[in-house]
């Protein structure tokens, strides 16, 4: 099997770009460490700390968190990072080349009951000039990697770099990221969805009535029975998605209206969709592309819908939008 830097130089990836790539499996291996060693390490549990998002800190955010700031930080060409949690922008480098936003640790709610959790990573180009928040508010197709490492039985990494997405398996023998599947590829169809259904209730019209008709199965409009899987940690989510295909969605919803989107667009709906797209899947917010979003913030939330082509176009029909006329270009 290729090795994640074997893998790289096929695909003729620029040396900079990279060694920050490598400089991020290597902290991830560090981070499933210490994932693994859980309550042996005194890691559990929460923080007195609250996130930007106003969300309690668990231990493990702040462990990971630091990790990938101190490893960035060694990385000569980053200039600065963006983190879930982290208030505002950091600069690293002034002479760095990228910009990385990253999740140090999605699902953290599932720590505690050791359930998947994962990071998820993007890298920018950076920009000329001072370092800002504004440096980093670039659409999510200007992206040069994105992924995640996903830290279950097995820990592995999906990655795209714009020529189709991978997955890597780390072999614990060697400590080396291995290649396992070159060419992830999403079926077009699907009968799974992933949903938190507890917030129905708050959902807008259009979701509510495409879950609905899900839930009547074959003697629903859909004639067909769906099955409904649900990680609470996207990582886990979309790796289902990347591996078997399905629907994921966190949508719009009124449960508060200040904050109607749950999850954040630079460091986890960008790199998901990019990754779920360069798979031959699609990624929406109900209302258009993730990755043509312009963005107005580094922590701004979004609607997320996204998965299997078909079934994706499926749900935006019924928020009027129809692209069942286009052409297929997968």
């Amino acid at each position: 099997m290729q090795t994640l830097t074997q893998t790289l130089t096929k695909q003729a990836v620029p040396d900079s770009l990279s060694q920050l790539i490598l400089r991020l499996a290597d902290c991830s291996k560090d981070i499933s460490q210490a994932v693994r060693h859980g309550a042996l390490a005194g890691v559990l549990g929460a923080t007195e700390q609250e996130n930007v998002q106003g969300e309690t800190q668990k231990k493990l955010d702040v462990i990971t968190n630091d990790m990938l700031k101190d490893a960035l930080k060694a990385e000569g060409n980053v200039r600065g990072l963006a983190s879930e949690e982290e208030d505002y922008v950091v600069e690293v480098n002034k002479q760095g080349e990228f910009l990385v936003c990253f999740d140090p640790l999605d699902g953290s709610s599932n720590i505690d009951i050791n359930s998947l959790v994962g990071t998820i990573f993007s890298i920018l180009p950076a920009q000329d000039g001072e370092l800002t928040e504004a440096s980093f508010l670039q659409n999510g197709r200007q992206q040069l990697t994105a992924g995640y490492v996903l830290y279950g039985p097995s820990t592995m990494m999906a990655l795209t770099t714009g020529q189709g997405t991978q997955l890597y398996t780390l072999n614990p023998d060697t400590n080396e990221f291995l290649l396992t599947d070159e060419a992830v590829n999403i079926s077009k169809d699907t009968a799974e969805f992933a949903i938190n259904m507890s917030n129905q209730r708050f959902w807008e019209a259009p979701m509510q009535t495409y879950i609905s008709e899900l839930l009547l199965g074959n003697i629903g409009p859909r004639e067909k029975s769906f099955n409904m899987r649900w990680i609470a940690a996207m990582v886990g989510d979309v790796h289902r998605v990347l591996c078997r295909g399905g629907i994921f969605m966190y949508p719009t919803d009124n449960k508060n209206p200040e904050k109607p989107y749950k999850l954040r667009l630079m460091y986890e709906a960008n790199p998901m969709a990019l990754l779920v797209e360069q798979a031959g899947g699609k990624a929406s917010t109900g209302y258009g592309d993730i990755l043509d979003i312009a963005p107005e913030e580094i922590h701004q939330r979004v609607a997320v819908i996204l998965g299997s082509a078909n079934e994706v176009d499926a749900c935006l029909s019924y928020h009027g939008l129809d692209y069942s006329n286009e052409p297929d270009i997968a």
